[in-house]
């Protein structure tokens, strides 16, 4: 499971004898994505070389029966509001290594800047041509997209719903009722009714199965707590909402798949199959990272994240594996367990690990206290480009976060 994928791309041609993104960028220079930079040779280097398909090993060291692949969930075209022919997008994000990838264009209304029903179609012909079972899931998925509510991603489902169709969160949920996919919160609070502020609908609480935590390069723990008075991870999970934790690229441009430092998802899955992509989403087995080839692999009292503890309260023992291959081998790490609060989440635990070990820590939960708990792994050297409350514990630089594990007795 390298990335590549067992092909060669000698001439910077791919198997059709098209040029492949590779192949331009190396003909390029990589001076057309970088400009004039200093250094911008090299960096067109280290941006080509695999670094999604070389990183940590895919085997948790914690858990059996299921192998890590990287995705990205989110990304846009020439269909809606992207710079790039959708004809690329499948294929740039293959030869940069990913393992699964959607093309998640705008629904908006009268399909002004976003989806008609023929791009649709086209959406879902080029994910069908570009998906291999057992190696790349290709998917198509759509971005219902509300200036004011939010936005929200979809993903297998045959249909598609603009705002004609659905006009406010319950009419959307209500569409989604009926259709089968699964679907997320996107970029939570930049819009300004932040999905009626994560108001609950028990109907669509298992259709939910993810909030954007990375978005671009952006963490979105503390997006608009001081203005909100809450942070959208703390209003989401406290509504009631059972949502997993991704990252995405959101690309607008033609880099797909290529551009370090942005969010993107790890899954835990039996095979690279849509199928067991979707088992792992209804799952919430999967994580969010803005480290492309980072492994997070976490249990609470062997449960995986994502899951249920059937308890009131007690000592839970954590495990949690954290590597990035050699590279970061030693790297000094906290994770930070955080629980409910009102504005922002409660650190409860701080535990100061490296990158490439296993750490093992047990912390006491009530369900008195809050029905929640998330890890997030961050880098204590950095600082987060958006803050939280003086003095937070998370105000480093965040990683990773796991998705969440939730206590019902």
């Amino acid at each position: 499971m390298s990335g590549h994928h067992g092909h060669h791309h000698t001439h910077g041609h791919d198997d059709h004898g098209n040029l492949s993104r590779r192949g331009l960028l190396a003909g390029a220079g990589g001076l057309i994505l970088l400009g004039a930079a200093p250094g911008a040779a090299q960096a067109a280097r280290v941006q080509v070389a695999p670094g999604l398909a070389a990183g940590a090993d895919r085997a948790s060291r914690i858990t059996q029966g299921t192998t890590l692949v990287h995705g990205d969930l989110h990304n846009h075209s020439l269909m809606s509001d992207g710079d790039g022919n959708p004809d690329l997008v499948f294929g740039s994000m293959r030869d940069a290594g990913l393992d699964v990838a959607a093309l998640t264009d705008h629904a908006t209304l009268f399909a002004i800047e976003g989806l008609s029903r023929s791009e649709w179609n086209r959406a879902g012909a080029l994910a069908d041509a570009a998906n291999v079972p057992g190696s790349y899931t290709a998917l198509r998925g759509f971005e219902w997209t509300h200036p004011l509510l939010g936005h929200a991603n979809v993903w297998f489902t045959n249909d598609f719903v603009d705002l004609a169709g659905a006009s406010s969160m319950s009419r959307f949920f209500g569409w989604l009722a009926g259709r089968g996919g699964v679907a997320g919160f996107n970029h939570p609070g930049r819009e300004i009714l932040r999905f009626d502020n994560f108001s609950f609908n028990s109907g669509a609480r298992e259709q939910m199965v993810s909030m954007e935590i990375f978005n671009r390069g952006d963490d979105y723990l503390f997006d608009g707590w001081s203005s909100t008075g809450s942070s959208p991870l703390v209003a989401c999970l406290n509504a009631g909402w059972r949502t997993g934790l991704i990252g995405v690229t959101d690309e607008h441009g033609t880099n797909w798949g290529f551009q370090e430092g942005l969010g993107r998802a790890g899954l835990w899955v039996t095979g690279n199959t849509r199928n067991e992509v979707l088992a792992a989403m209804r799952a919430r087995r999967f994580f969010a990272t803005r480290e492309s080839g980072f492994r997070l692999d976490a249990t609470a009292g062997g449960i995986r994240m994502g899951g249920v503890l059937g308890i009131t309260s007690g000592a839970v023992q954590f495990q949690v594996d954290l590597d990035r291959g050699p590279e970061w081998v030693g790297k000094p790490l906290h994770i930070q367990v955080l629980r409910p609060d009102t504005r922002a989440p409660r650190v409860v635990d701080v535990i100061e690990t490296t990158a490439g070990s296993v750490a093992t820590f047990t912390v006491p939960l009530n369900v008195a206290d809050g029905n929640w708990v998330v890890l997030r792994v961050s880098d204590p050297s950095r600082p987060n480009p958006s803050p939280g409350p003086a003095g937070h514990p998370c105000n480093d630089f965040g990683v990773a976060y796991s998705s969440p594990w939730w206590l019902q007795p």
